[in-house]
């Protein structure tokens, strides 16, 4: 099998962490992001991966060809000379989609969610149209482009965008599988998959709903990160509680607590709920962690408070100091002692000596 995961640009979304790491390899739960990814889709039997980019940043090939090496599979980069949009990367990878008569996987790389890409695979190939869309429940299905099904059938009817009137709670959670001749479909110009291809293929009645069991979210921007992160966990809680900090260490405080093994705890902390601390991170005497990400090599110092906040690679944070309302510190950021940072986002090797009460962006 195959699969196109759609990278796009520079993930601007992300700053000031993707400009020191290009997004799909920025540390989520302590793992690229595209890692979690990859280990499901070669569960399923992918062996083929294209990454879709409109730049090919060499530090991500190098990496990549560790995991080609790692799972036995190839990668390849399919670098767009203009955005195509969310169609236009699949004809423009028709080598590797349509070589073979198997079915492919498409995916945004900002996706999180627990990826059933074995059950929907099985799904897609029993119900023998051209594509399945994952999709997930929301409570406000106002804000979202609605999926609506024909009466008693998986099969998509039509598409409604930000409905007034309740028409359903499904939306597309932007990961699918395809046979491939929806290839036939698609010509190599700028497409949007959603608006021009989806419509056409449910008035062919070639186009099917697989509902999501458990959480989803798009981490491409710092509070949705942050977000993810918490369901992320939540999740892990469920099913593989022995990743997580026992609650039974006494830094663990509310739960839901994932530490790398050679990340080093201080006295008197309060860790938790939700809280990711990277490898080799250093915690500080009575340091207080809630609902936060610390990167590899961070150094939270005594007595300090983090809170909705991410801290960056190699970043410090003084004594005393507090991080909050959605804070995120680039790459080799350094906070004085006794400094309140709010919803600030301080880009690389810069170094904070007094307090920043506004949110804003710190160059």
């Amino acid at each position: 099998m195959k699969a196109l995961i759609l990278v796009g640009g520079f993930g601007t979304r992300l700053r000031p962490l993707t400009l020191s790491v290009p997004k799909p390899l920025v540390d989520f739960a302590n793992k690229p992001m595209i890692l979690h990814q990859i280990e499901a889709l070669v569960k399923a039997g992918v062996t083929d991966i294209v990454l879709a980019v409109n730049y090919k940043p060499e530090v991500m090939v190098a990496v990549l060809q560790k995991y080609e090496e790692m799972f036995g599979i190839t990668i390849t980069f399919s670098v767009e000379e203009e955005p195509l949009g969310t169609a236009g990367p699949l004809a423009l990878a028709r080598s590797v989609l349509g070589k073979d008569d198997s079915p492919f996987f498409v995916l945004n790389a900002d996706v999180t969610c627990e990826y059933p890409f074995e059950t929907m695979r099985d799904f897609h190939i029993a119900h023998g149209g051209e594509g399945t869309i994952l999709a997930t429940k929301v409570e406000e299905p106002s804000k979202y482009g609605v999926i609506v099904m024909r009466s008693g059938s998986t099969e998509i009817d039509r598409f409604v965008e930000k409905p007034i009137e309740y028409v359903g709670n499904r939306i597309n959670a932007g990961i699918y599988i395809f046979s491939p001749s929806i290839l036939d479909r698609i010509e190599l110009r700028p497409t949007s998959i959603e608006k021009e291809i989806f419509p056409r293929m449910a008035a062919d009645a070639q186009l099917h709903t697989f509902d999501l069991e458990g959480f989803w979210m798009d981490v491409g921007q710092p509070k949705d990160f942050l977000t993810g992160t918490c369901l992320y966990l939540s999740s892990l809680a469920k099913r593989s509680p022995e990743l997580l900090a026992p609650a039974s260490e006494d830094f663990v405080y509310g739960g839901n607590v994932l530490i790398h093994p050679s990340a080093k705890i201080g006295k008197g902390c309060k860790i938790g709920p939700n809280v990711t601390v990277g490898p080799n991170a250093i915690i500080g005497n009575g340091v207080c962690l809630q609902r936060c990400v610390l990167m590899e090599g961070t150094h939270v110092k005594d007595f300090a408070w983090v809170k909705n906040s991410i801290v960056g690679w190699h970043s410090s944070v003084g004594r005393w100091s507090r991080l909050d309302g959605v804070t995120v510190l680039g790459d080799d950021v350094h906070i004085a002692d006794e400094v309140y940072v709010n919803g600030a986002s301080v880009l690389p090797h810069k170094s904070i000596s007094s307090n920043v009460c506004e949110p804003g962006i710190v160059m």
